[in-house]
């Protein structure tokens, strides 16, 4: 495939630079997932997975929090004690109830 580059028009030259540069880019990523399949294979045929071998291992999911507080005003409006402090539950503070009190 031979291209007279001194014939194009800039448009052309940006053209068949761009489909160059994804050429480049699906070529590294097509031969990383081939050694990827090839470490894999080999591990397996040796008793282990590959995120065994490297240390890498999936992050775990949290499992979502059960509510341990309710809306007094709201039953159906729950907080689990994480993280930021839903506003009802710092107005009923400042309104002197105790987290026992709104607890499920």
């Amino acid at each position: 495939m031979s291209f007279d580059l001194n014939s194009m028009s800039l448009k052309e030259l940006k053209d068949l630079q761009g489909q160059v540069a994804r050429a480049i880019a699906n070529y590294e990523d097509r031969k990383k997932k081939q050694a990827l399949a090839e470490l894999e294979e080999k591990a397996r045929e040796m008793g282990f997975s590959l995120a065994e071998l490297t240390g890498t291992v999936a992050p775990r999911k949290r499992a979502p929090a059960s509510a341990k507080f309710a809306n007094p005003a709201n039953p159906a409006d729950t907080w689990s004690g994480r993280g930021r402090k839903p506003r009802w539950f710092a107005e009923a503070l400042a309104a002197g109830k105790k987290p026992e009190d709104m607890a499920v």
